[in-house]
């Protein structure tokens, strides 16, 4: 048996590590990183290295499952897509194509084609009711985005490798990577800022991996972060060295967000967001000193209940200060076409409409995934009755999972593609097996390839790696056939279809695989040609990447501001109004201040809710996850490490064993959310002990942030005590026994 050696690039995350993957006989037997790759220089993170594992596993979805009677039983695609087609034709006439929605979960997004071809089913279908795991994570950049520079996906964001002082804020890319854009080796990147004498502050409850190689760490109480933008920025314009002719001539609304910032003293926030006023104004000096700087946001920030005003007021900063589109700032580059004024100027992702229920705008043309309950549970015209679930898993990711759980059981349809029977399509009709990243050809996802947010532009080809071993299909070929089934056509569009089923015939024949398939490497080396790169098989030659030009400040403003006067918006209307709201939002929380709150966790071994069906990484202690407290907190609540504590709000409780750590502020707590696998098929994951932390938040419209559609995710109120009773381990979730259901597959 000989080994065979290829190149790729992981897919789990935005890093998108180079990798050489050794095969035998169609089977996978080694990835290790890329010591040449071209970005990544030979890095990769645990989960990349160990992915085979996750997808060889003998629990993979092999074949298409329907439900009969309970009871899952394998079909034929055939049989499968003609009884999903007649369900779809039958609830559109019945109630129109509204009633059918989709969810597109994260990895979805790492994927070129599987998005796209989502959405084109989803325009064939002629359904707005399309919800993204965007809710729960990101959607507040894109909100604020459009209404700052007239597009979602005009994406700003640091130029790690020019600047001398970079603020993080509820970020930890050393374990998390970075999110909106592509930065392999964190930390390498972040110990060259300090080598060449440039400074790192983080912000966070936490002190967390990134903050304990950074120069200093701020400590701040969680969900008051907008409060500390809003004091960073009144003391920025208190200084008084601001470009006021760059301003005038480019921003519109700078003395609206004076008069909102000179509310928002460091003195006043001090007493909420414990940054001492004498903190941070060493820290705006520094900033302001600086030659290069940028400040920059993620989940810890954006899942809090004001992601978009603290996401608004830090893109102001960076603005103001004279770090927007400027090298070692704030940049807003290119990717292999300009693809904001593409989609301006055609209408994508540019929807103004708004939620049946509670009237929330669309963002990125989706709505709330915190609405989705809402959505399926309220009667009327354009209630939902079908649901496909495409590359995610909301019972475990999304809000409210337990009342989410009732929503998907009353559903007429309900369609998940995977790679697993998960806890979503367990209570499901249909199980789509999909296949694995390793097992189709790809580029980059949209955000390096479209929107060029990487720290080294370069573009890299993979083909896969090895074919499916079952009947697995990618997912545009499985849309692109659902949408023949369910009698309309792809994108809405006739001779699209067609072309399509035609591609698809000859792709069949042509490379003799098992499984329909349309011409992905065709279809890929189009979207490279249409843009004036090299072609798909001529990247592929380039094994570690092939290098683009690089970042080029200067190119932003104005040319490619996409507001209607070309200026940017420092003081977008709705977001003035919103932040009206905030005197009493910080009364509330001062009152509340010797509350806990709860905050996110992730770790290296984890990835949403994806790697826990890996032995590697659910060995030992890591069967769980757990509650971790401050030592002066868990003393307070009589509790040790491994007791067993309950973590309750006012929606849900749940039971986990206790760890306890110094890098904690006081009254801040953390759980590592994706666990809770135990109604699953899995057979590794089911044994794990750990809980689903989203049952303990709150979904539909009180919950949501306004402007975005954001789920409040961290900075939760919660109650901690000790628990008292029956615990058995490996069963409990959040649910009840009886609610419990694992899917036995028959033959």
């Amino acid at each position: 048996m000989k080994i065979k050696t290829e190149h790729t690039f992981c897919r789990i995350c935005e890093s998108l590590c180079g990798l050489e993957v050794d095969t035998i006989d169609n089977k996978i037997v080694n990835i290790r990183p890329d010591a040449n790759h071209i970005t990544t220089y030979g890095f990769a993170c645990p989960k990349g290295l160990k992915q085979h594992k996750m997808y060889d596993s003998p629990d993979r979805l092999s074949s298409p499952l329907i439900k009969k009677n309970g009871e899952w039983c394998k079909s034929s695609w055939e049989k499968t897509l003609k009884e999903i087609g007649e369900k779809v034709k039958k609830i559109i006439k019945e109630d129109g194509p509204n009633a059918i929605g989709m969810y597109v979960g994260t990895a979805a997004g790492f994927g070129v084609l599987h998005p796209i071809f989502a959405q084109g089913f989803m325009d064939g279908i002629g359904s707005n009711n399309l919800f993204s795991s965007a809710s729960q994570d990101c959607s507040n950049k894109f909100a604020v985005s459009q209404r700052m520079y007239g597009y979602p996906f005009t994406l700003t964001f640091p130029d790690i490798l020019n600047t001398d002082f970079l603020i993080i804020v509820g970020a930890n890319p050393i374990v998390s990577k970075w999110s909106f854009l592509q930065v392999p080796n964190p930390s390498l990147h972040l110990k060259n800022i300090l080598k060449k004498g440039g400074e790192v502050v983080v912000v966070d409850p936490r002190k967390t991996e990134t903050a304990k190689i950074a120069k200093s760490h701020i400590p701040i109480r969680p969900n008051t972060d907008v409060f500390f933008y809003l004091s960073f920025l009144n003391e920025l314009i208190r200084i008084n060295q601001i470009d006021k002719s760059w301003i005038s001539n480019y921003t519109t609304g700078f003395d609206e967000l004076f008069e909102l910032a000179k509310r928002w003293s460091g003195e006043r926030t001090e007493s909420l967001t414990g940054i001492p006023t004498a903190i941070l104004k060493d820290v705006v000096k520094k900033f302001h000193s600086a030659k290069r700087a940028s400040i920059y946001c993620s989940t810890g920030v954006n899942m809090g209940t004001h992601g978009a005003l603290s996401f608004w007021i830090q893109e102001c900063i960076n603005i103001i200060s004279g770090n927007l589109d400027k090298e070692g700032g704030a940049l807003v580059s290119k990717g292999i076409i300009d693809f904001p004024s593409f989609g301006k100027k055609n209408g994508r992702l540019l929807r103004s409409d708004k939620s049946r229920v509670h009237s929330f705008h669309s963002t990125n043309d989706a709505f709330p995934g915190g609405l989705l309950a809402d959505e399926i549970l309220t009667r009327g015209n354009g209630q939902i009755k079908a649901l496909f679930v495409t590359g995610g898993n909301p019972l475990i990711t999304m809000a409210n999972s337990n009342r989410l759980r009732e929503a998907f059981s009353s559903l007429e349809l309900l369609v998940t593609l995977d790679i697993y029977p998960n806890e979503t399509g367990s209570i499901g009709h249909y199980m789509l097996p999909c296949t694995s990243p390793l097992e189709r050809p790809d580029l980059p996802f949209i955000f390096p390839l479209m929107l060029g947010l990487q720290t080294k532009p370069y573009l890299q080809a993979t083909k896969s790696m090895i074919e499916p071993q079952g009947e697995q299909r990618d997912e545009a070929s499985i849309y692109l056939d659902l949408c023949k089934y369910s009698g309309v056509n792809i994108f809405g569009s006739w001779t699209g279809q067609k072309v399509l089923e035609i591609f698809s015939f000859f792709n069949s024949i042509y490379s003799k695989k098992k499984q329909k398939s349309i011409p992905q490497e065709f279809l890929l080396n189009l979207i490279l040609k249409l843009s004036g790169q090299k072609g798909f098989k001529s990247l592929l030659k380039h094994k570690s990447g092939y290098e683009l030009d690089s970042h080029e400040a200067g190119t932003f403003v104005p040319d490619r501001v996409l507001t209607d006067d070309k200026k940017i918006a420092l003081a977008p209307h709705d977001l003035l109004e919103e932040a009206q709201n905030l005197d009493l939002f910080f009364q509330e929380e001062l009152e509340a201040i010797q509350e806990y709150r709860l905050i996110t966790k992730r770790d290296v071994t984890t990835h949403n809710s994806w790697t826990h069906n890996i032995d590697e990484f659910t060995k030992g202690d890591r069967y769980t996850n757990y509650l971790y407290l401050n030592p002066s907190d868990a003393e307070d609540l009589s509790l040790s490490f491994k007791d067993l504590a309950k973590v309750s709000t006012d929606i849900g409780s749940i039971v986990l064993p206790v760890k306890i750590t110094n890098d904690l502020n006081k009254k801040t707590v953390a759980i590592p959310h994706g666990w809770g696998h135990q109604s699953t098929s899995m057979k590794i994951a089911k044994n794990t002990s750990g809980v689903n932390v989203n049952i303990l938040a709150s979904d539909g419209i009180d919950s949501l942030e306004r402007i975005s559609g954001m789920s409040h995710l961290t900075g939760i109120k919660v109650k901690i005590e000790r628990f008292q009773g029956d615990f058995a381990p490996n069963s409990w979730s959040g649910l009840k026994e009886e609610q419990l259901e694992v899917p036995q597959i028959l033959q």
